[in-house]
């Protein structure tokens, strides 16, 4: 039989195998549980460089740019841009711009069209913007329709400020509907310059 200094000997190495053997679990399982955050962490900071990249992606709007302008267009623009950024997106203006009465300093919307007049377009009658907006008066591709539109919705088209809105107004309700956008030059100011600049944003229906 074996002495009893041996037993001991062979329990404690038994024990020394146990303890080995589940430090060596603990161990790998500690180390599973640290690559788990670690992963979930990656695919976290992931997921916010996407929201970010997603959110400056969206900070941005488009406008048209056109009339007086040396390269006319969509021009894309960080929110918050001015009218003066979006002519700077078109190139600048052309030595015949009239600036006059522009509001350069204007913030302008997803969707808008800018108008850079003439100088021989009267300065009473400049109007720069076409509002990204429907109504009764506005037809599905955006134009005014000057036999429904008011004194200010006829303002927003370029070329018509209130004389001509009015003009407009009273011409219709003592002569009828106007039949073609066209009819809009039988108006007292309205010639064929004019109507160039405003041909593009009205409608008859």
């Amino acid at each position: 039989m074996m002495d009893k200094q041996k037993i001991i000997k062979i329990a404690i190495a038994v024990v020394i195998v146990i303890l080995a053997i589940v430090y060596y679990f603990s161990t790998k399982e500690e180390n599973s549980y640290d690559d788990i955050l670690v992963n979930n962490v990656v695919i976290e900071n992931k997921v916010e460089e996407e929201k970010q990249e997603s959110e400056k992606e969206s900070s941005f709007i488009k406008v048209y740019v056109a009339g007086e302008v040396n390269s006319p267009g969509v021009i894309e623009l960080e929110e918050g841009s001015r009218i003066e950024d979006a002519i700077q997106g078109a190139g600048g203006v052309k030595a015949e711009a009239n600036l006059k009465n522009i509001n350069l300093a204007y913030e302008v919307s997803d969707g808008e069209k800018i108008y850079i007049p003439n100088l021989s377009e009267e300065s009473e009658d400049e109007n720069v913007l076409e509002p990204n907006t429907s109504n009764s008066s506005t037809n599905a591709k955006g134009k005014v329709n000057i036999n429904k539109a008011t004194a200010t919705e006829l303002t927003s088209v370029p070329g018509i400020g209130a004389s001509t809105a009015q003009k407009i107004i009273t011409y219709r309700e003592e002569n009828g509907k106007f039949q073609t956008i066209e009819d809009v030059k039988k108006v007292s100011g309205i010639g064929d310059s004019k109507f160039e600049s405003m041909k593009d944003f009205i409608a008859v229906k």
